[in-house]
């Protein structure tokens, strides 16, 4: 019999190394993330596969799965410690080795294997780990999955059996690259920056770059589990201002960074200015649509009212819904509605067929972008964005509000708007257009302006965000509209209140 995990144990004791520790806050909404030796050891993480085992027969799925693991010091380590849970409850274990996260959605396709444990940390500190799950390609946990999970491990809930096995993939990333890389070169020759921080990525992105056809400037591709320089996260700006330096050194045609696991593509132009990646997603958008004709995105609700209102994407017949902030909900959201892509404004982008399988992949992201510039002759980077109408946008705003009252406040501000829309009332002078509410509430008045406002997925935070497409002055009465509804809720703490 396994032993009940405990929530906290003393390293250098015996309890330490002969019991399970795994502390309940690492299991998120859609995935799990620890700091190693602090919140979960060893035989946590064997738990953990035994109640993943356990979860995956319960859910009527073949016990059959891809894993992989990212390039930190100790990932290998806790992929071994996952992998025997796995066995232990019955599992066949398909072990790709030193992996970025998408490669191991691309196994699941590839070795028709529904199930994949991805052990990454993404692009968190050193000290992180963590796990991406599924079981029903491509989509990943949501909440429900990860609540079951959670109860399964915590109460030793296990249902261990014989006939457990494991099998090694050799050279692995030999066949995800020749997937990736197996389409007609580009025409035009792209100079390109390839920024890794020296995280998983950098194994991988230069060869994959350079086999469609552009001229690669490797940044920090050397694997380097100590991050000497930068976290590798394409929304850090350490990392940008690196990437930015690099493009302008080297008259590069874009610049292209990698988080950590790989599934994310951060964007510098030619000129060194970071495009966000809401920003991109129009740019890609547009591209797309211009091909396939009455197109359907899926973008999360921090994203860019452009998406609606570009008058290139209208024309095009392009339709685009607003979703849930989170790689999970967004994956299963373009499923679902069989989108030609979705794009979060964190950098997740999911591509259907014909351009990818719905998972997402930095790469796969950084190919378009390359795809994007080759379909358009003469013209630069910056020039595809200085083309999008003007917006101005606050940054991401986060609040402090308890992870006990997060949610009860924002469902009063829900109802709040829904009120004041039902009555007419106005909001910053105008009436409200829209309102959006599958994760807090997103107000669009009549001149496209919008305020959103939504409780933080993982910290005891809210998130809010206002854009206007008429002017700053816009943006600002947009955030007093949101501010004079928050500020009647003393359980939120003070943040920004002069962007």
């Amino acid at each position: 019999m396994f032993p009940k995990p405990k929530p906290l144990l003393v390293p250098n004791t015996y309890a330490y190394e002969s019991e399970p520790m795994v502390k309940a806050t690492g299991f998120r909404e859609y995935d799990a993330r620890w700091l190693f030796g602090k919140e979960i050891n060893l035989m946590g993480i064997q738990a953990l596969g035994m109640g993943l085992g356990k979860l995956i027969a319960e859910l009527g799925q073949k016990q059959e799965i891809v894993t992989g693991h990212d390039f930190r010091g100790y990932s290998a380590s806790i992929k071994y410690a996952l992998m025997t849970g796995l066995m232990a409850a019955g599992c066949k274990v398909h072990d790709i080795g030193l992996a970025v996260t998408p490669m191991a959605y691309f196994a699941q396709f590839d070795l028709d294997v529904p199930c994949v444990a991805m052990v990454t940390a993404s692009h968190n500190d050193n000290g992180w780990t963590g796990v991406k799950m599924g079981i029903n390609r491509p989509m990943t946990f949501g909440p429900d999955e990860m609540n079951r999970l959670k109860e399964i491990v915590l109460n030793a809930e296990f249902d261990n059996k014989p006939g457990g096995s494991y099998q090694f993939h050799e050279n692995y990333p030999a066949r995800y690259i020749a997937d990736l890389t197996n389409r007609p070169k580009l025409k035009r020759k792209l100079k390109v920056v390839v920024a890794c921080g020296n995280g998983t990525a950098g194994a991988f992105s230069p060869q994959v770059m350079e086999a469609i056809g552009c001229e690669v400037i490797p940044l920090d591709t050397e694997l380097d589990h100590t991050f000497p320089k930068y976290n590798p996260n394409p929304e850090d700006m350490e990392m940008l201002h690196a990437i930015r330096d690099a493009v302008l050194e080297h008259k590069a045609d874009v610049g292209l960074g990698f988080d950590g696991d790989g599934d994310r593509c951060g964007v510098v132009d030619n000129t060194g200015e970071e495009i966000f990646a809401d920003k991109v997603g129009v740019m890609l958008a547009r591209d797309m649509s211009a091909v396939i004709k009455d197109a359907t995105f899926v973008v999360d609700v921090k994203s860019t009212g452009l998406f609606v209102t570009d008058p290139v994407l209208q024309a095009q017949g392009a339709k685009t819904t607003y979703w849930k902030t989170g790689h999970s909900y967004m994956k299963r959201r373009t499923n679902e509605l069989n989108a030609l892509a979705g794009f979060e404004k964190s950098g997740h982008f999911f591509f259907n067929a014909p351009v990818g399988r719905g998972y997402d992949d930095g790469l796969v992201s950084a190919i378009a972008i390359c795809e994007m510039l080759d379909r358009a002759p003469g013209k630069t980077m910056a020039d595809l964005k200085d083309a999008l109408p003007k917006t101005w946008s606050s940054p991401t705003m986060s609040p402090h509000c308890a992870d006990e009252t997060k949610y009860g406040v924002v469902a009063q501000v829900v109802a709040h708007f829904e009120a004041a829309q039902k009555a007419g009332d106005k909001v910053a002078g105008q009436a409200i257009r829209d309102l959006v509410t599958v994760n807090g509430v997103r107000v669009t008045c009549e001149d496209g302006s919008w305020g959103l406002v939504r409780a933080s997925s993982n910290k005891p935070e809210l998130v809010v965000v206002v854009e206007s497409p008429v002017s700053e002055a816009r943006m600002h009465d947009m955030f007093e509209a949101m501010n004079v509804v928050l500020r009647t809720h003393p359980e939120v703490g003070a943040y920004n209140q002069t962007i």
